[in-house]
Order: structure tokens, then sequence, then C-alpha cells
């Protein structure tokens, strides 16, 4: 495999071999940032079953919807760039903030051949953010993403047109939620959308596996990468499948 490069925004991972595919992430908040670090060991167990991935390196803002349109012309653009066969699937993966964000892009997900949603994270800016809300009665302003939660769940219900989308929750996920996100999803007509449940908790994709790199194999869990491999496998699973 060989090693992370980055290019403007977007870092990316070749496979060993020919590709299966490409996936375009993006990752949750304090994780985005460093796509390549924060989420290194699940990218690569993705690279390693053939997938060249597209990471997308961002500090989460208020105007979700400005940020799916960016990210989307950034993957567009380096999809062009480097002239990837148009047989080759393409999945899009989202980590918490950033299944938003890809279910907001403004091609309603029609350029893409399925979503992963790992952990689906709608909150409002208030309770994602806690000290808003004191700072918005002290100062008497509000403040609130765009799209607000409710309306992201209406532009998902009546814009995003990909029926293939796979919602994973991890069950000891205490600020997932996936339930809502299946039910809009396939209330649509023609929606194919499945429900995976998974044990682990919100970060189980996160792992840079800094502790074992300083610290030796005795500081690992091994659990937490067996978790990420077995995802791995039932992405590469599900893709194939349609």
């Amino acid at each position: 495999m060989t090693p992370w490069r980055q290019q403007g925004e977007l870092w990316r991972l070749e496979p060993p071999g020919r590709p299966r595919g490409l996936i375009e992430f993006i990752g949750g908040s304090y994780l985005a940032a460093t796509p390549q670090l924060s989420y290194r060991r699940f990218l690569e167990a993705l690279a390693a079953r053939g997938w060249r991935i597209h990471a997308w390196s961002y500090v989460p803002g208020f105007d979700h919807q400005a940020q799916a349109n960016a990210a989307w012309r950034l993957f567009r653009q380096l999809r062009d760039q480097l002239a990837a066969p148009a047989e080759a699937a393409l999945l899009r993966l989202g980590h918490s903030l950033g299944c938003k964000l890809h279910l907001l892009a403004p091609d309603g997900g029609r350029r893409s051949d399925g979503l992963v949603a790992l952990s689906f994270n709608n909150f409002s800016a208030e309770r994602s953010i806690p000290f808003l809300a004191e700072l918005g009665q002290q100062f008497r302003f509000r403040s609130e993403f765009s799209p607000s939660p409710e309306d992201t769940l209406l532009q998902i219900g009546s814009s995003y047109r990909q029926p293939r989308n796979l919602v994973v929750r991890f069950s000891r996920d205490t600020i997932d939620q996936s339930g809502r996100l299946i039910d809009v999803l396939q209330a649509r007509a023609g929606d194919a959308s499945t429900l995976l449940e998974l044990p682990g908790d919100h970060l189980t994709p996160a792992s840079g596996g800094l502790r074992k790199q300083f610290l030796g194999d005795w500081a690992d869990d091994p659990a937490r990468q067996r978790g990420m491999e077995r995802l791995a496998e039932q992405i590469g699973a599900w893709s194939g499948a349609a």
C-alpha cells in the first residue's frame, strides 16, 4: 500500500493492486481535520481490501450546506483530475457529522453507487456545543446550524435521491440518531436502505494506532482493531450486493 498523500484539502490513499472502487470519506467533528491520522486504521483496512480512499480534511462550522457543497466540489475535481474508470464503484462514507454533509450533497447522492453512514449525528448547535446556549442567553443571540436538524431531515426526505444506503449504528453509541435517519430514508419511494447494528461506540471507526506506535502492542486494544476490520469487510460485502 502506498503512503498517504495530501492534495489540497484531500488526503489520498492508494490500495495495493487494481482498485475495486473509490471511497470518498468525510469524518466527524474534532476528528475531521486530520482524517489520515484520526481514522487511519479504519481507512487503511478499507484500502487493504482494494478501495482507493479520498478523505476530506476540514474544520466543522455552522453552515453545513456550504461545507457539503465544498466537499462535493473537491471530491468531484479530484475524480476528474485522476480520470477514474467510469465502471469503478463510487461509495460515499461518512462518520457522525460527515454523514449529514454527504446527505446534503448538491447532487442528492445521484452520482454515487451508495452511501455508508456511520453513527449519524444531527444535533442542534446548542446540544453539540454546550457553552453556546449560555453565550446566547448572555449576549442575546441564537446560533444554529444551517440547515437546522429538522430542516436537514426534511431536505433528505425531499431532495436526497440515492436509494442505496447502509446506515450503521453502534450498540453503545449514546449520541447516535440513525433511527431517525433510516425512518426518513425508508419513507421515500423506491428506497433500498438498510440499518445495521454492530458492537461498539461512537468512536469505533476512529483510531490512529498511536498507543501501539508509542507504547507497544500491550497498550493496543485488539477488540477495537477487530471491530474496524469487521466493519471494513461488511462495507465491502454490502457494496457488492447491488
